[in-house]
């Protein structure tokens, strides 16, 4: 890959992260820790849920990035894949602490993607979430990417959810 090629899909992945920053914060200004919990319908996972699992694909990132996470064992493994929702504020994480994670990751990742030398997005992934023999980092880089966007874009329907007004146009 040339480094303009290099450089232009890196710029693509640094946007699209930055539009999902910009959904996220968008769409949860000035909810509460409250509003976070908020159950959509039976077997839907609340705000808070969404958030706390975007953050554990984002620590994955980091991790696979070479940096150091946010998150250890016993966070990701409350909101993993196909966990249950919090079922009150007991047992959910402050909605401010999943809020300012989210912003510290979002930095982190963004500059990790500014970092990655060249060629490094053609190489054979070391591992792949959907078993693709033929997974490249790029495209593992990618799938996390749509996975964020895909989160971020229900935070906009659970604020609504939640009695909010919609934030964004």
């Amino acid at each position: 890959m040339s480094r303009t090629a290099h450089t232009a899909s890196l710029d693509l992945l640094v946007a699209q992260i930055g539009f999902t920053g910009f959904a996220i914060k968008a769409n949860t200004e000035g909810l509460t820790h409250e509003d976070s919990l908020v159950p959509p319908a039976p077997g839907i996972n609340c705000l808070n849920w969404v958030l706390g699992h975007m953050l554990v694909a984002r620590n994955e990132l980091m991790e696979f990035l070479g940096l150091e996470p946010l998150w250890g064992k016993q966070e990701r493994e409350a909101y993993g894949r196909g966990g249950p929702s919090p079922s009150g504020p007991e047992n959910a994480m402050a909605f401010d602490r999943l809020l300012a994670d989210l912003d510290a990751t979002q930095q982190a990742v963004t500059e990790a993607f500014g970092r990655l030398p060249i060629g490094r997005l053609a190489e054979k992934a070391p591992f792949s979430p959907t078993n693709d023999p033929n997974e490249t980092v790029g495209s593992l880089v990618a799938g996390f990417v749509f996975h964020d966007a895909y989160h971020a874009g229900q935070t906009g329907l659970l604020r609504r959810l939640a009695g909010r007004e919609g934030a964004i146009g």
